[in-house]
Order: structure tokens, then C-alpha cells, then sequence
């Protein structure tokens, strides 16, 4: 009997000590494999740190993210999925200090309110899509600077221009950033200020004649324009005015940035992390998938890298006053 017990003993010791050994080493595989993701991620990305300390901050940081992203995607019950980007090894108030930039207080008086009246469902497309209308440019990129604001108002200006010209131009978004001064540059603004600045300057300059530095400059005087407009007008902050402005035209909204927003990869995002109004981006269609889900399609300014080739598609009709995220609170485009 003592010697049953002993070995019955030496056996739980040998399960005991041989479980303790494998998660140690589950967790030394993990803790390689992510390591092994963040070195082929740099890679990817072109990145590179300043010291180890540095790097050892950033892998930190990329590890909760790349984490985040299994747990999230492998839960598998939301509409949309995370994945890595040239963003992952920064947190999400790192992100929106400097890849935003919308600024709302001090709003200009809309030159006016545009109202659709009652709409009439029946004279709505069940699904439209102005990038395969020929009326976006491909997705640019704002970098590290606020100038969202700048990137809205370009796209929609462009889309109004090659939908009433025929002509689909890609527009300065660095005029707007050193000439607005009733914005901020790299440090935000507003679409209305911008879309009155190419009013009140008779046009704005093609992109190759004035092309993007990702900061501020000072003004320059360009020999020709490339596109005008004769007004704006703001859409009332509910999204069947939204839908009724998007179906002549990509339009301008405001939307609230934060959380995983900017780990987006694909699908229907639907999270309403509404803080506040923080960035900018386009309109240019909505439609409805498979399963009956309605959404935006809007044209983000974070280069085709970020989410779906730099689209993302939002959860439309959600039941949110203003709509998701705030995309319907502060609308606006441009008139020819």
C-alpha cells in the first residue's frame, strides 16, 4: 500500500510539474510568435525605432493590439473584423492625436440648409456606388497630419466636378491645408471654411500643380484652377437627408472616431463608440449585403493600406439619432 501511494505521489508530481512545463512553454511559443509578427510587420511597414526602448514600447503596444484582433475576430460575432495595419503599434489615443483632425466649435453659417423635403423611397436606388460611377479618385493619404478636413472637402468637390463636368480631376488637398485660414492646417478645421475658401478663390488647383507636403506652408499663388464650385450646403443631421444628398453626389460627414475604428479591416463596422466628432471622410455610396445589413460606403484618407483598400462600410439605419458613429450630424457638399 505505501508503495502504491508513492508512486500515485510521484505521478501527480510528474502530471503536476509536466503541465506547469507546457504552459510555460505555450506561453513562450505565443509570446515568440508574436514577436516573430511584430519583426515581419516592421518589415512590411518600413518601419524602424529610434532606440530599444523605443521598440520595446512599440512591440508592447503591438502585442495588445495583434491580441486584441484574435480575441476579437475568433469571437466571431460581429459584423465586421480587426486586422493589422501601418498603425497597429500605436494605441488608439496615439492614432487620433494625429491621424484626425476634425475641429467643429466655430462653425461658419452654411451659405444654407439644404432640405430634400419627405423622402420618397421609390426614387432611391436600393444601391449606389460612385467610385464605379467614375466619380472618386483613388484613395490618398493624409499622413501624420490633421488635415481630414482637407481630404473631405477634396473628394467631394472632385465627385460634383467629374458628375456635372464629365471630368474626373484629383484636387490639392495641401492648397487647402496652407490657404484656409479659418482652419488650422495639420492641426484640423472644418469642410464648410474650406469649401468657402474655393468659392471666395474662384477655384482650386489641380494636385500636381500644387502637390501634398503632410504639413503646413505657407500659401502659394497657383496660375490655374482645375475645379470650382458656387456654394455648399449643409444636409439636416438625419440620415434619410443624408441618403437623399448621397444619391446625387459624394458628400462630406463628420464622424467620431475611437476604440478599434482605426483596426478596421473589413465587413459592416457597427460599434457606436460616439464620443465626439473628430474626423472627417466621404460618402460616395451605400448599399445593403447579403444578409440584409444596410451600410455607407465611405472613402477614408489613411491610403489604401488601412481597411478595405481605404474604404470602410458603416452601419447605415442603425436606429442611432445622427446615425453611427455621428456620420449624420455635420454633412455638407459642394454646388455647381
Amino acid at each position: 500500500m505505501a508503495v502504491t501511494l508513492a508512486m500515485k505521489l510521484i505521478f501527480a508530481i510528474c502530471i503536476i510539474f509536466c503541465t506547469s512545463a507546457f504552459q510555460a512553454m505555450s506561453r513562450t511559443l505565443n509570446a515568440a510568435t508574436i514577436a516573430a509578427a511584430h519583426e515581419q510587420w516592421m518589415a512590411k511597414q518600413g518601419r524602424t525605432y529610434a532606440d530599444d526602448a523605443e521598440k520595446q514600447k512599440r512591440f508592447k503596444i503591438f502585442a495588445e493590439n495583434l491580441q486584441h484582433i484574435e480575441s476579437f475576430n475568433n469571437a466571431g460575432n460581429k459584423s465586421y473584423k480587426l486586422g493589422l495595419n501601418k498603425f497597429s503599434d500605436l494605441t488608439a489615443q496615439e492614432f487620433i492625436a494625429s491621424y484626425t483632425g476634425l475641429k467643429i466649435s466655430n462653425l461658419p453659417k452654411p451659405s444654407k440648409v439644404a432640405s430634400f423635403g419627405p423622402l420618397n423611397l421609390d426614387d432611391v436606388p436600393t444601391r449606389l456606388n460612385w467610385t464605379e460611377k467614375g466619380a472618386v479618385t483613388p484613395v490618398k493619404d493624409q499622413g501624420k497630419c490633421g488635415s481630414c478636413w482637407a481630404f473631405s472637402t477634396v473628394a467631394a468637390v472632385e465627385g460634383i466636378t467629374q458628375i456635372k463636368k464629365g471630368t474626373l480631376p484629383s484636387l490639392s488637398e495641401q492648397q487647402l491645408v496652407d490657404c484656409v485660414t479659418d482652419n488650422h492646417g495639420c492641426n484640423g478645421g472644418v469642410m464648410d471654411y474650406a469649401f468657402k475658401y474655393i468659392i471666395d478663390n474662384q477655384g482650386i488647383a489641380n494636385e500636381n500643380d500644387y502637390p501634398y507636403q503632410a504639413k503646413q506652408g505657407s500659401c502659394k499663388s497657383v496660375s490655374s484652377t482645375a475645379a470650382t464650385i458656387t456654394g455648399f450646403n449643409d444636409v439636416p443631421d438625419n440620415e434619410e437627408q443624408l441618403l437623399q444628398a448621397v444619391t446625387n453626389q459624394p458628400v462630406s460627414v463628420a464622424i467620431s472616431v475611437c476604440d478599434d475604428f482605426y483596426q478596421y479591416q473589413e465587413g459592416v463596422y457597427s460599434e457606436n463608440c460616439y464620443r465626439q466628432l473628430n474626423h472627417a471622410v466621404t460618402v460616395v455610396g451605400y448599399g445593403t449585403t447579403d444578409d440584409g445589413k444596410k451600410y455607407w460606403l465611405i472613402k477614408n484618407s489613411w491610403s489604401e493600406s488601412w481597411g478595405d483598400n481605404g474604404y470602410i462600410k458603416l452601419w447605415r439605419d442603425s436606429g442611432v439619432p445622427g446615425g453611427l458613429i455621428g456620420i449624420a450630424k455635420k454633412a455638407s457638399y459642394p454646388t455647381i
